[in-house]
């Protein structure tokens, strides 16, 4: 059954399109290559979320009806917009009109977020590393701009592998933002480090961070030892496959899988494909 959109408006200024779905309203867009792109989209001001978190957004088709996928938000919980990470997929219904989105065009979202990649489902330890590949650095965009973090973990570790170089100007940009961020303190953002990939492209260093990990050069480059749930905790978004390769490895160096009802040593997370 076609949904019929709710004819008043929340706050003054924010209307609804249904009781569970937000109308927002884009701001912003950046097309870093020709498939990748950001958004960024009005917030609500009754919407809250985790910094990690993932919510159902879309666009209404021609026919009325809402197409609505999972998109981990990019920007961090204190932002007065919301940031999503998008590349088109091939043969995707959703990515293709998203990316076509110009300023002041409306996006659904829904009013509830979700997901483990969250402070509260890994414990604190020496290290944290956040490790993504693709537009699965979204959720890490939150966290290194959320003070938290820094808090509890002595050193984060944002590793980012993508196909080619011009994909990493959103993580590179991340960078600069958090160390502008007026809630972070330099001893905060001091913790953190960068650590880019290519695995098509020549690059500083080149490698799918599975590769990395393995032929332990990636803890040579950082000055690390190998994972060790005593001292370490691990987040992992990226592709499906990607996140089992990951969670093999940690499992088998002792980790434990943790939960937001149960925090554990890593996390990744499921909603995530692409």
């Amino acid at each position: 059954m076609q949904r019929t959109a709710t004819k008043y408006m929340l706050n003054g200024n924010t209307e609804l399109y249904d009781d569970s779905t937000f109308k927002t309203y884009v701001t912003k867009v950046r097309h870093f290559s020709e498939k990748l792109f950001e958004f960024e989209v009005s917030r609500p001001s009754s919407f809250r979320f985790r910094s990690g978190e993932f919510v159902m957004i879309g666009i209404v088709d021609t026919s009325g009806a809402p197409i609505l996928r999972p998109y981990s938000i990019a920007s961090p919980y204190w932002a007065d917009t919301l940031s999503f990470l998008s590349i088109v997929a091939d043969g995707g219904v959703l990515t293709p009109k998203l990316r076509e989105l110009q300023n002041g065009q409306c996006v659904l979202l829904k009013r509830k977020a979700v997901g483990t990649l969250v402070l509260d489902a890994v414990l604190p330890s020496e290290r944290l590393y956040l490790i993504a590949t693709g537009t699965g650095v979204a959720p890490f965009a939150s966290l290194v701009r959320d003070p938290e973090i820094y808090e509890k973990y002595q050193e984060v570790f944002l590793i980012h592998t993508y196909r080619n170089s011009v994909d990493l100007e959103f993580s590179k940009n991340l960078i600069h933002q958090a160390k502008s961020d007026i809630l972070l303190d330099g001893a905060a953002i001091e913790k953190l480090k960068y650590y880019p990939t290519t695995t098509r492209e020549n690059s500083p260093k080149v490698g799918r961070a599975t590769n990395l990990i393995k032929n332990q050069s990636l803890f040579d480059d950082l000055g690390t030892p190998y994972f060790n749930p005593e001292h370490d905790s691990v987040m992992v978004c990226g592709s499906l496959n990607f996140n089992h390769e990951i969670k093999d490895i940690l499992l088998n160096a002792g980790f434990s899988e943790g939960s937001n009802a149960s925090p554990g040593h890593f996390v990744t997370e499921k909603a995530f494909v692409g």
